[in-house]
């Protein structure tokens, strides 16, 4: 879905995962500290809107998330999981509960085929299942923003901004009374920054929760009843992740970024040496330079030095060994 934000002045297309909204309208750190200092708005629009509307909705994705919900007071914000039988991350989703609808924003594309898992797993239930991407746009306001929400707008508060479910023939107006606009480079920036994980970057067909930190904040631990909580249990109680989230600097001299995907190795052992990991997601700060995350094995050093591709790259802990 191509957002008309497009059209704005500077707007220059994302990639990848981020496809049909805009990368930065020209000024990218200016962008960063446009963000970082609270104002702007960054537009979501591409990402997936799903609702779940029904008097037993809580309850019923009580049993399917890796979150506590079924007693989710509204106008609460909280993120949570889908697992697979073996304890995989098949879906992250992103929630609020406004007294009648639990709304929640996933990955581009994604929608499809969560709404499809969920409809499998109705049934006697009150429930239903709506994909909304059509009707309603995820935009973001940075924590600090004074902009006030439109009144006709769902609201997810968290401790790193807002997001608005905002209807989506209101972007453009919405777009013209709030600015500046802020590509999704300078939002990403800052989610590396602050070492949240996104599915699909920091992801791979095996990872599990506890790799990546996800644990509180999106896996709740006192209950049980979802599918791969068994594995979620036993890392937690009687082992480790095979695999660990790191955040790295890098050399700030080389002109271009490890993409995703670039092996991780020990500096001493050089690009010939053994892969220890992978990077995730790398990000020009307008701060700290060049920066990234990525996953790399669990007995890796916390104190060794590190080379992606060939740039050089000093860790950071994110999740202890």
């Amino acid at each position: 879905m191509k957002s008309p934000l497009l059209s704005l002045p500077g707007a220059v297309p994302g990639e990848g995962p981020d496809e049909g909204v805009a990368a930065h309208y020209g000024d990218l750190f200016r962008e960063q500290r446009a963000l970082a200092d609270g104002t702007g708005f960054v537009d979501l629009s591409h990402r997936g809107v799903v609702t779940v509307t029904g008097a037993d909705r809580l309850s019923w994705l009580h049993l399917l998330l890796t979150q506590h919900v079924s007693d989710l007071p509204p106008g609460q914000a909280t993120e949570a999981l889908i697992l697979s039988a073996h304890g995989h991350i098949e879906h992250a989703l992103y929630l609020v509960d406004d007294g009648e609808t639990t709304w929640a924003h996933v990955e581009p594309n994604s929608q499809g085929e969560l709404i499809a898992y969920l409809e499998s797993m109705k049934f006697f239930y009150r429930v239903d299942i709506a994909d909304r991407t059509d009707e309603y746009a995820v935009v973001h306001l940075p924590a600090g923003s004074i902009t006030e929400a439109p009144e006709d707008s769902v609201v997810r508060e968290t401790p790193h901004g807002r997001d608005l479910f905002l209807p989506r023939e209101r972007l453009t107006a919405f777009a013209e009374g709030n600015g500046p606009p802020i590509g999704v480079l300078a939002y990403e920036a800052l989610r590396v920054e602050a070492h949240r994980p996104r599915i699909g970057l920091e992801t791979d067909h095996r990872t599990i929760p506890h790799e990546l930190g996800w644990i509180g904040s999106a896996v709740h631990l006192q209950k049980g009843c979802y599918r791969g909580q068994e594995t979620v249990a036993r890392v937690q109680n009687l082992g480790k992740p095979p695999r660990r989230l790191v955040f790295l600097h890098l050399d700030g001299s080389e002109v271009t970024l490890p993409s995703h995907g670039a092996p991780i190795r020990l500096a001493s052992e050089g690009e010939e040496g053994r892969q220890l990991g992978f990077i995730t997601s790398s990000a020009r700060h307008h701060e700290l330079g060049p920066i990234a995350l990525a996953l790399v094995k669990r007995n890796v050093p916390v104190d060794a030095n590190l080379i992606a591709d060939s740039t050089a790259a000093a860790q950071e802990t994110v999740v202890e060994p």
